[in-house]
Order: C-alpha cells, then structure tokens, then sequence
C-alpha cells in the first residue's frame, strides 16, 4: 500500500488572491493616471441599515502580509500559464519601493456601526504613485469578502429584534434571555473552516450562544475576546438511538442524572443541558420527561433540561408538545398572563430555523397563549449559509483617480438599471444632525472633521483596533 505524503496547506500569496481578469487591468487605464479610489457600500437589499464586520480579519490575515520576489514569480508562472498578462514591472515596483506592503490607506467606519443602507463604509486610496495606481482595485477580491460577515451581523442583528419584540410582548425579563435565544449550529453547514469563523463570529455579536467553535475563536483572537460564545451539554442522535428504541427512558435517565444530577459548574453559571427528542416518538419523550422520577432528578439538580424537536411541522409538534406539559401541572402563567413552563423544562426547536421561519414559529406560540420565554431557536445553513452578496447589494466600486494630476470623478451608470448606479468623488462618511450623509472630500484632504471613519490600514502598517466588546456595544439595540 502506498504512503502518500500529505500535501501542506495551499495558501494563496497576497498577488494571486484575486480575480483573473484584474491580471489585465493595468493596461487599459489611462496613460498618466497616478492616483485611484474606491469605497464599497451596501447598496440597498433586504434590510435598510448595514454594517461592517471581518475588515479586521481580513487586514490581519491577508491584507497586511507583504509578498515577495517569490511570490511574484509564481504569479507570474501562474498568469502564464492562465492565459493572462502580468504586471512584472508594477509588482518589481511595489516590492523595491514598499517592501512588497500593498502602499494603500483603507478607511472603514468602526466595525459593528449601525448605518443606512446606500452609504460608503469603506474606502481604499493608493498612495500617489503611477507605478502602481492599480493595486486599489487588484485588493478588490479579497476586501469585498467582507460582504459575507457584515450580511451575517445586520441579519442577526434583525433576528434580535423579532425576539425583543416578542419577549416584550410575552416574557417577564426579555432582557436576561435575549441573548440566548438564537443558537448558532452551523459549522457543519457551511462551505468552510473560513466561512464558519467568520459567519460565526458575527452571529455572536448579537446573541451569546453557539456551537461553532470557528466563528467564537475568531472572535476571541482577532478582537481581544476572552470568551465570545456559550454553549451547554446536549445530544445528538446517536446517543440517544445507540440505546435502541426500548432503552429511550434509559438514555434519557442517564443523560439527565450525568449533565444536571452530577454535574458540578461554577457559581454563577446555569446548570443547563439539552436532549434530543423525536428519535422515535417526541410525544412519547415529553411523556418520559414528565414523569415522577425524571422531574424528581431534574428538579432536585437545580437545573433545567431543554427539550429538542427536530422533525416535523412546529405548528404541529409545539402545541402538543406544550399541552403534554400542561396535562401533567408543569404550566404556569407569568405575570403578563402567557403560559410558561416551569423554570426547570424549556424547548429548543433546531429544524428548519431561518430568519423567516422563527417570526412564523414565535407568532404561532404567542397566539396560543405560551411566553416565547418557553422556546429557543437553534439554526445551521439558515443561519450562516442562507445569504449572498445581493441580500445586502454590497458593491464595491471606484469613484475617483488622477490623471497626469488632475483629479476626475468616476461612476458607472448603467441605463438598464439605475439602482447600480455609484457614487463618484473622494468619499466619506459623516455623521449630522438628520443622520449619516456620505461626503465628497477635497483632493487634499484625508478625512472630513466630522468623519466616523477611522483609518485601519496605511501602507503596510494596521493603525486602529476594536474589540469585540466594542463591536457589540455598537451593535446594540
């Protein structure tokens, strides 16, 4: 049998990690043009405010990283060999003169910032230099990526709304559960390790709860975080049907006297567990849980297990699944007259859950009577994998350069549809009065007085940092 030897990681150097036909763009620009600016912006989409989140990842593991003359003539092998043309000269340039840091200033309003939607949040300036006016929009590729984990924040964010609403409506203290009402289960869902960091992280700036260890170490690493995210001992089907259908009681026996009976956590810390339950039958399980002996353990642990559907019509299951409860005198009232079950049974439904689906699921359960304090929602690909790039129209685009020192601006504005028309001139962001306004700045200015953007990028060197904790009071809602 043959030993293959195992391939080290491809990474791709600061030069390739774009898009093949910007290997041709340097020859189609003017001659003399010296200087080029771009921004990027959501133009519009589902929601009408946006924000930004991951530009520090990004600057942190792609952006400021230099290349070298290596680097360079792999490019060059690989432009060759791809059909393209390559700027050997322009990329010579940047190396001997900068050191191969990409020589452009990157301004970006604080991540996290709640803005409308049709503002410029970022913009990108090459240095004046004609040698290499081009890198500005060479960096497209990998700032545009950007799009994915701003979409994730504004879009929980938006989800953390449709809670407060319904927690005001029907809880006693919507504020201490809010934070744990919509669970990240997607890192199996996703396309990549990368995808799951950065999808992850922004999830967590608006709820505390999550199984995607990706998205909390990102968190915590690239934004000073000790600790981003929370999670609770739960099963998953295997360890629940490797018992075999006449050994469900057993398994859910042991389960709850191993997490809540035994288990021993820090003072201050909720004693909580989950259990799976539509292995076979889930009205069969919620009979299980409320007999004598599971309440018993579980009321005597001090702490609370919450129960998992995961199959079915939640219109369906959640109503039987309460008035199983209810049947056995596990049901109160709150003091804004909703049904809630005791404080040691709560539900968490994981099927199916996207932005859409949990409106319909808390309408429903408030419309019969039950506080959403009773539920939570755990999500996978409707959480970090159901978006794209036009769910927030994010663009980026550039609005002004220089030729032979003159300064112009640039926008496109295609009569097939207006809506992709862009800005031009210098741009910034400031904050007045009636609100944000995006700017144009004069040539010689770096930023307007009133500025909300900082800059986070100069010639090779990362100027600012935020931290999670910032991100998140800017989140707040």
């Amino acid at each position: 049998m043959k030993n293959i030897e195992i391939k080290p990681d491809l990474v791709l150097n600061n030069i390739n990690d774009t898009d093949s036909y910007k290997f041709s763009h340097w020859m189609q620009y003017p001659k003399g043009m010296n200087l080029m600016f771009s921004y990027l912006e959501s133009r519009g989409g589902e929601f009408d405010t946006c924000t930004l989140f991951g530009l520090q990842v990004i600057i942190h593991k792609h952006i400021a990283k230099k290349f070298s003359l290596i680097d360079i003539n792999e490019a060059q092998r690989d432009a060759d060999l791809h059909g393209e043309p390559f700027n050997r000269e322009g990329f010579l340039h940047i190396l001997n003169k900068y050191d191969g840091h990409m020589p452009v200033r990157i301004r970006a309003i604080p991540e996290g910032l709640i803005v409308p939607v049709k503002n410029a949040i970022m913009t990108i300036e090459i240095i004046n230099d004609p040698e290499c006016f081009w890198i500005t929009n060479w960096l497209e590729t990998k700032l545009s990526r950007v799009w994915y984990p701003s979409t994730i924040a504004i879009m929980s964010r938006e989800v953390k709304k449709t809670w407060k609403q319904y927690l005001e409506l029907s809880s006693d203290n919507p504020d201490a559960e809010i934070g744990f009402k919509h669970h990240d289960f997607g890192a199996r869902g996703v396309t990549s390790q990368e995808q799951a960091m950065f999808g992850g992280a922004a999830h967590l700036l608006s709820f505390l709860g999550s199984d995607s260890l990706a998205g909390i170490k990102c968190a915590n690493y690239y934004y000073d975080e000790q600790m981003s995210g929370f999670s609770i001992p739960a099963t998953e089907h295997s360890t629940m049907t490797v018992w075999g259908r006449d050994g469900e009681y057993a398994a859910l026996k042991n389960w709850v006297q191993k997490t809540l009976v035994e288990r021993i956590v820090p003072v201050g810390v909720p004693k909580l567990s989950a259990c799976v339950g539509d292995s076979y039958d889930i009205y069969k399980f919620v009979e299980m849980i409320c007999s004598q002996e599971i309440q018993e353990m579980i009321v005597s642990s001090g702490g609370t297990l919450i129960v998992r559907p995961d199959s079915g019509d939640p219109s369906e299951v959640l109503p039987k699944m309460f008035a199983i409860f209810e049947k056995h005198g596990l049901v109160t009232k709150n003091s804004k007259n909703f049904k809630i079950l005791q404080p040691h049974l709560r539900i968490i439904w994981g099927d199916g859950i996207n932005r859409r689906s949990m409106k319909d699921i808390l309408k429903l359960v408030t419309d019969l009577g039950w506080s959403a304090s009773n539920i939570a929602f755990g999500s996978g690909g409707g959480l970090l994998q159901d978006v794209n790039r036009d769910t927030q129209k994010f663009a980026f685009k550039c609005s002004y350069a220089q030729i032979n020192g003159e300064g112009i601006d640039v926008r496109k504005d295609p009569i097939t549809d207006p809506r992709k028309k862009s800005k031009a001139g210098r741009l910034d962001l400031i904050k007045t009065s009636n609100g944000y306004q995006t700017i144009c700045l004069n040539d010689d200015v770096i930023a307007h007085p009133d500025s909300v953007m900082v800059t986070v990028f100069n010639c090779g060197k990362i100027t600012n940092n935020t931290t999670f904790a910032e991100c998140r009071e800017r989140m707040t809602i």
